[in-house]
């Protein structure tokens, strides 16, 4: 049994069964025994890997899309480069390797990290020690200048609700202690949850059918579209899940590179559930911003070029590097890999022209 097991038995004992969002931010977020709060997550030594973990090439290709969009506002003298949930640092550290192509970039940008784990801000400072930065434990909403907004598979670690379609009426899906292990139950939903359980397809779902609702990334969302559509900028999305809303059971977790019970080992695996892309572009375009047409993360990385950055590192690499440059390309565009299954979303302001990577 872990250390936040033991809590989360507890508080069952004394006030009954939580909802699976108050699990997971505890999982995840607990200040002394949360998953972020333990020994570093990401990468081959930890429970998962990331896109920026796999390849440079990424994160690479990230940093030229931001300063595409720079361009497109008119190369302002001030932009706000922001990144939501920056892991190791390593995104932003290839990133920005590859936007030293253009040093007006580089001079007009502010570099902003929002991140609650102090273990991965540690990370994060000796990644970009060559670079001035400014971190943040919320989305920053008082910066003058333009927003440039990277998130990669940040929003899947935001808590859901859960919700179950009964006979009577929705019922919010939550976990309490049996038989000296954590299992799942239903109870009615919470004052806090009711605005988040009605949508407008709930009386079409069957008895017994689950959907899920992010509050805090429909909020943060809203947040940086309102900023984006005030200041001018462009945000991007990477993350996975289907391209339209849809019912079902998401969550889900991984502990040493592998599916495991999401109610396990609450403190020391990492918990995830689908991104719902369909929700936060509706979410955005009441912000009065561009949304970009949803596309997969391979076709977004193809359009940038990632073939041709391929060819140009292996042009001066050794035999095995070269299989590992390939194996890495395949991975992050083919549908083997995480081609289709991660989606990203574009949503802009004040740009001249569509962002890279996108048609509209």
């Amino acid at each position: 049994m872990t250390d936040l097991e033991n809590i989360l038995k507890r508080r069952i004992e004394e006030s009954g069964p939580i909802s699976v969002h108050d699990f997971m931010s505890d999982a995840l977020l607990h200040p002394e025994f949360g998953y972020y709060q333990r020994s570093n997550p990401f990468g081959r030594s930890g429970d998962f890997i990331t896109a920026p973990e796999i390849s440079q090439m990424f994160g690479e290709l990230i940093g030229l899309w931001c300063v595409d969009c720079w361009a497109k506002m008119g190369g302002p003298s001030r932009v706000n480069l922001i990144e939501l949930g920056p892991g190791n640092g390593t995104l932003m550290k290839d990133a920005l390797r590859s936007a030293k192509l253009v040093p007006e970039f580089v001079n007009a940008m502010s570099l902003h990290l929002v991140e609650v784990s102090d273990r991965l801000i540690n990370k994060q400072k000796m990644a970009l020690s060559d670079h001035t930065v400014q971190w943040h434990s919320h989305f920053p909403e008082d910066l003058d200048g333009p927003y440039i907004v990277i998130a990669n598979e940040f929003f899947d670690a935001l808590p859901i609700h859960q919700f179950l379609q009964s006979e009577s009426g929705p019922k919010e899906r939550a976990i309490t202690y049996v038989d000296d292990k954590l299992t799942y139950t239903t109870m009615a939903v919470a004052p806090d949850a009711q605005p988040f359980c009605n949508p407008a397809y709930l009386d079409k779902l069957e008895p017994g059918e689950i959907y899920e609702v992010c509050p805090s990334a429909l909020s943060i969302i809203t947040s940086i579209a309102h900023q984006i559509a005030e200041k001018g900028g462009a945000a991007l999305t990477l993350d996975y899940g289907p391209e339209k809303s849809a019912t079902g059971d998401s969550f889900q977790a991984l502990k040493d590179h592998k599916y495991v019970s999401a109610l396990e080992h609450p403190g020391e695996a990492d918990l995830t559930a689908h991104v719902d892309f369909g929700r936060l572009a509706d979410v955005a375009r009441e912000c009065n911003v561009t949304v970009a047409p949803i596309t997969s993360q391979g076709r977004f990385l193809e359009r940038l070029g990632i073939e041709a950055r391929a060819l140009q590192l292996s042009a001066k690499a050794t035999d095995s590097q070269k299989e590992k440059i390939a194996s890495d390309h395949k991975r992050l565009v083919s549908s083997s890999g995480m081609g289709t299954l991660f989606k990203v979303l574009c949503f802009h302001h004040t740009l001249s022209a569509s962002p890279a990577g996108f048609r509209e």
